[in-house]
């Protein structure tokens, strides 16, 4: 074999290369216990970024518009603190957000069920912290839902 066959090439990245010499990591989930598809099945990057990009917009524009009254130097302070509150409180008690709602994701434990209230206040700030969201694992979980015990998975 080829060492730079065992590489990969910096298009594909070493999991490519990895499967294509035939290890088999599976379907995001599947170590959970998730089924690999429809309601129950771990939600995919672009759902959770579309669901966070949804929520901060709304909540830029409620900042912006009835906070602020047009100050946009001010608004940007507010929109975070908006954004945290309403976090907590949506996954806190029903388990999603208005942007997760919108595209069919919810928020649960990694055993099934409702997330603590001290798991969703961890959560919660590690993602105000931007990073953590930002890191996942084969799962799909951002650190932040990995550190908290927690799943985003579909509707």
């Amino acid at each position: 074999m080829d060492n730079r066959q065992a590489i990969g090439s910096w298009l594909s990245g070493p999991r490519a290369a990895a499967e294509e010499m035939g290890v088999d990591f599976g379907y995001p989930g599947q170590r959970l216990g998730l089924p690999r598809s429809g309601p129950g099945s771990a939600a995919r990057f672009g759902r959770r970024l579309g669901a966070v990009l949804i929520d901060w917009i709304g909540c830029q524009l409620i900042a912006y518009g009835l906070i602020t009254h047009g100050d946009l130097s001010a608004a940007g302070n507010w929109t975070l603190a908006l954004f945290l509150s309403l976090t907590l409180l949506t996954v806190g008690t029903v388990g999603f957000t208005p942007g997760k709602r919108m595209l069919g994701l919810r928020v649960i434990g990694q055993g099934g069920g409702r997330l603590s209230i001290p798991r969703v206040v961890l959560r919660t700030l590690l993602l105000a912290l931007v990073i953590p969201a930002l890191i996942w694992d084969r799962d799909g979980r951002g650190l932040h839902d990995r550190l908290a015990g927690a799943v985003q998975v579909r509707i």
